[in-house]
């Protein structure tokens, strides 16, 4: 019975889920002008404005750039997080192997 309700929920889940993409702008025939006007601002003036011969790098660290600082300050945290976790519980183990031989 457990095993139902699980899998019951996680198809529940992947169907909203499929809803949800399927109903973004862009897909279905809806129209997304926004998205549009703004990949076509970046193709047109990208190189010219950075001086960058690449475009996704200039999106990246010039238009982006406070954002990318911000999504690379959150992984490293999370990295030190994880790593002191862990760090820790490593050595627990391996004294108690020790104490044990």
């Amino acid at each position: 019975m457990k095993k139902i309700l699980t899998t019951s929920m996680f198809l529940l889940l992947f169907l909203v889920l499929a809803y949800n993409i399927l109903m973004m702008p862009g897909n279905l025939g809806v129209n997304a002008p926004s998205y549009n006007d703004t990949v076509r601002y970046y193709l047109e003036n990208a190189a010219r404005e950075t001086g960058s011969v690449n475009i996704i790098s200039a999106v990246i660290t010039d238009y982006r750039g406070f954002d990318t600082l911000g999504e690379t300050i959150v992984l490293f945290i999370a990295v030190v997080a994880v790593t002191s976790v862990l760090k820790p519980m490593h050595k627990r183990a391996s004294r108690k192997v020790k104490h044990h031989e």
